[in-house]
């Protein structure tokens, strides 16, 4: 169902709870940064290393378990959430109704297909969650999608740091991009959340199971407790939110064309009247290159 501004009980209390107070909105120490930038590029690392392995053939289940031991064999032994690979029309989520279909499945890659990875190792404490997009050949489809989602990302720093509300933000990216013929596919996640807060997290360093059902189907144990310790909702950017927007972001504008879906993901650093990504030297500025024609 595609989403409106008409969201009924959910929207009313989302925008509701979104202006609570959460100990997450503050600007951010050098120390902090710091330690946000190091997970954030073993994230980074873990993505780009599993791609150079990845062959025709592969699963998403398998993919997500290499992505798991990489990063557990560098010492990771807590996650926000558990690795994604979504391969294809996978990446689009269309027809998605339950959260157990967001999960890796049996679906094997073909070369001319685009795929997304996504993690979210906890390093020292600091959250990295990143969202990667890439094909094993050339694939237009995803170069003209990545393309436009690169000059967004040049955009969304602009819209944090004037005086638009973060509802404002999300449908602002939600109107531009189908005026251009995209899909908004992050209008299909939880909450349709085109980001969340990230923060330090405070447990022991030690592995959880994860837990099957409902929310934890995407997050850990750890990142459900602490996503409900924050006060969940402010710390969701959904199409409701109108709370603060200081703090630090994980922002995954994820958007849609024909059967391919494509999506960055990486931090936004918020303060007053100032936003910034935390690091410029990512894969997928690297490797995308930006240009005036989107369609």
């Amino acid at each position: 169902m595609p989403i409106t501004k008409e969201r009924g009980l959910l929207s009313k209390l989302s925008s509701k709870f979104s202006k609570f107070n959460s100990e997450s909105i503050k600007i951010p120490s050098l120390e902090e940064k710091s330690g946000f930038l190091k997970a954030q590029r073993l994230a980074y690392d873990c993505v780009t290393t599993i791609e150079k392995e990845m062959k025709p053939g592969w699963t998403e289940k398998q993919t997500a378990k290499r992505m798991d031991e990489y990063l557990r064999d560098h010492g990771v032994k807590v996650f926000l959430h558990r690795p994604f690979a979504w391969f294809g029309e996978h990446a689009r989520f269309d027809g998605y109704k339950r959260f157990t279909q967001f999960h890796p499945g049996k679906k094997k890659l073909t070369e001319e297909e685009s795929f997304i990875l996504d993690v979210s190792p906890v390093v020292e404490g600091y959250i990295g969650d990143i969202g990667y997009s890439s094909s094993l050949i050339k694939n237009s489809e995803l170069d003209k999608g990545m393309d436009y989602l690169i000059q967004l990302r040049e955009e969304i720093p602009k819209y944090f740091s004037s005086s638009m509300t973060s509802s404002e933000i999300w449908w602002k990216i939600d109107s531009d991009a189908k005026e251009l013929g995209y899909d908004n596919v992050h209008a299909l996640y939880p909450f349709a959340v085109l980001g969340h807060r990230v923060y330090k997290v405070n447990l022991p360093n030690i592995s959880f199971p994860l837990l099957p059902i409902s929310f934890a189907s995407w997050f850990s144990l750890q990142g459900s407790y602490e996503f409900l310790s924050h006060k969940v909702l402010p710390e969701l950017l959904t199409p409701d939110h109108e709370g603060n927007k200081v703090g630090l972001w994980a922002i995954e504008p994820h958007l849609g064309r024909g059967k391919t879906g494509f999506k960055f993901e990486e931090i936004l650093v918020v303060e007053e009247n100032k936003a910034y990504w935390l690091d410029d030297d990512v894969p997928h500025v690297k490797k995308y290159k930006t240009t005036k024609e989107f369609i």
